[in-house]
C-alpha cells in the first residue's frame, strides 16, 4: 500500500495528499506528528531510529514521530503510531505545534507542520524493530546537555524542540503537573 501524507499550508490546512516519499523529495509542506514520553521520574523516553529507515536512521529522538494517514486525527494518529513503534498504549497531551524545514540526507527534505504531543507511562517499551534500534531513559536536563554537546546524533526536529527557551522547563512542569 503507497503511503501518503497530508499536504498542508502554513496554518495546518490541508492542501492536498502526495505520496510520502515524493513529499520528502520536493520538501513539501505536510503534517506530522511527535510525541515526547515521560515516566515518574520525570524522565523522557528516547528512540533510536533503525538504520535501514529511509532518512535519519541511526539518530536519536523522541519516542514517537510520524505522520497522520489522509483523513485520520493527528491525536488518533499520534496514539496509533506511539502503539506502533513503541508498544506503548497511553492518553495523550497536546502541547504545540511547530512548522520546521530540514534537509534530512540523500535528497530528502523534511518540511513538516509538527504537532506535538506529551504521554506518561511507566515500564520498558517494546519497539517495533522496523522503527527502533534502541532506546533509553534519560533525564530532561541531561538529554538538553547531550543535544547541546553532540547536535549531529539526534534528528532534525528533536533538536529544534530543544532550542525552545521553554521546553526543558516545560517538560518538567508537565511532569509535576501530573504528579
Amino acid at each position: 500500500m503507497e503511503e501518503r501524507v497530508v499536504l498542508v499550508d502554513e496554518n495546518d490546512v490541508q492542501v492536498g495528499t502526495l505520496e510520502k516519499q515524493r513529499a520528502h523529495l520536493e520538501g513539501r509542506l505536510h503534517r506530522a506528528l511527535s510525541v515526547f514520553v515521560l515516566n515518574a521520574r520525570g524522565e523522557m523516553l528516547l528512540q533510536r531510529r533503525a538504520t535501514a529507515k529511509y532518512h535519519s536512521g541511526g539518530l536519536w529522538t523522541n519516542a514517537c514521530c510520524s505522520h497522520p494517514r489522509p483523513g485520520e486525527p493527528v491525536d488518533q494518529a499520534a496514539r496509533r503510531r506511539l502503539r506502533e513503534e513503541m508498544g506503548i498504549d497511553s492518553a495523550l497531551t497536546p502541547l504545540f505545534a511547530f512548522t520546521y524545514r530540514a534537509d534530512v540526507g540523500g535528497g530528502l527534505v523534511e518540511h513538516e507542520y509538527d504537532h506535538v504531543f506529551a504521554a506518561e507511562w511507566e515500564g520498558d517499551p517494546v519497539p517495533s524493530p522496523d522503527e527502533v534500534d534502541g532506546w533509553r531513559w534519560a533525564g530532561v536536563d541531561e538529554v538538553a546537555d547531550e543535544v547541546r554537546r553532540s547536535p549531529e546524533a539526534f534528528t532534525p526536529w528533536f533538536r529544534m524542540v530543544f532550542a525552545r527557551p521553554d521546553w526543558p522547563e516545560r517538560l518538567r512542569a508537565l511532569h509535576a503537573a501530573a504528579r
